[in-house]
């Protein structure tokens, strides 16, 4: 599957469907090479979102940044998958992973063994997908949202790659080594575009402190060499330069770059506004500075 060098990562299924329409097709228009959508508590399920966004659009891929694997069984997940696949072939790329503590505990599952879960989802997911009456063609890939080594090296041995979320350039390096080559990485990377540094930083601390209530997030970024300090107050100065790149168009872009440059394969970037029409206009002003090559209409 070509999804590209650049993609975006956007929570789409808190927004209005005629703005998820609009942005998705914007951004294919833009050049694009993926759009990752998220699942979230409040928002759509996400395969019904990934399904939305494939019939918004007409070439792009679409890749689910993750399916929680503790909101539907293998069975349910293998499914949908292949049904996508099969829909629109080429298209869809799935992304599954475990979530965090406090989310799966809402849904009253127990979290004490994310890794030996993860691996026999795996294992289940495999087996459901060998049983269903019809596949996709060509295959689904499953890519896994991995951060530690061991995360990492399930991803290596199970599925295509992985799908890191909330990580600086320095996690991209460290994930190419376990990963090896042949193996799908593909790193979100959260953006504003905004020269002020006290604007700027207030629109990514207000991102930033989301995720640092989740110990999955935190325990990475200690291994990382970030602490206490860093973590408090929605994230140090130093914290929210590292997970969120802001300034001009050519400062983010450069970002991105590095991620390219240690050894990621795709980069996802999410542009940080509730409102699509500002997330679409971030892209926009992005695109060139990435090198993108606008899609003409229809094609």
């Amino acid at each position: 599957m070509d999804i590209g060098r650049i993609g975006v990562w956007q929570l789409f299924g808190r927004a209005p469907l005629p703005a998820v329409r609009q942005a998705a097709a914007v951004i294919e228009r833009l050049g694009y090479g993926a759009l990752w959508v998220g699942e979230s508590p409040g928002g759509r399920e996400v395969f019904t979102s990934a399904a939305l966004l494939l019939a918004a659009t007409e070439t792009v891929p679409v890749a689910t940044g993750i399916a929680n694997l503790w909101a539907r069984d293998a069975a349910a997940m293998a499914a949908a998958a292949e049904a996508l696949g099969e829909a629109y072939p080429g298209r869809f790329l799935l992304g599954i992973g475990v979530s965090h503590k406090p989310l799966v505990a809402l849904r009253g599952h127990d979290y004490a063994s994310p890794l030996s879960a993860t691996a026999d989802y795996l294992s289940a997911l495999e087996a459901a997908r060998e049983g269903l009456e019809f596949h996709a063609d060509p295959p689904v890939p499953t890519v896994l949202a991995a951060l530690r080594p061991r995360m990492l090296q399930l991803a290596r041995e199970r599925t295509a790659g992985a799908h890191p979320y909330f990580v600086p350039v320095e996690h991209t390096a460290l994930a190419r080594e376990a990963l090896g080559p042949g193996r799908l990485l593909a790193p979100e990377q959260a953006v504003v575009l905004e020269t002020d540094p006290a604007t700027a930083r207030a629109t990514a601390r207000a991102h930033t402190s989301v995720y640092l209530g989740l110990p999955n997030y935190v325990n990475n970024l200690r291994g990382l060499g970030f602490g206490d300090d860093d973590f408090a107050g929605g994230g140090s100065d130093r914290l929210v330069d590292a997970i969120v790149a802001w300034g001009d168009a050519e400062t983010v872009a450069t970002r991105v770059r590095a991620h390219l440059d240690a050894g990621a394969d795709h980069v996802a970037v999410q542009a940080l506004s509730a409102d699509l029409g500002q997330v679409s206009a971030q892209l926009s002003q992005l695109a060139p500075a990435l090198g993108l090559t606008p899609r003409p209409a229809g094609g």
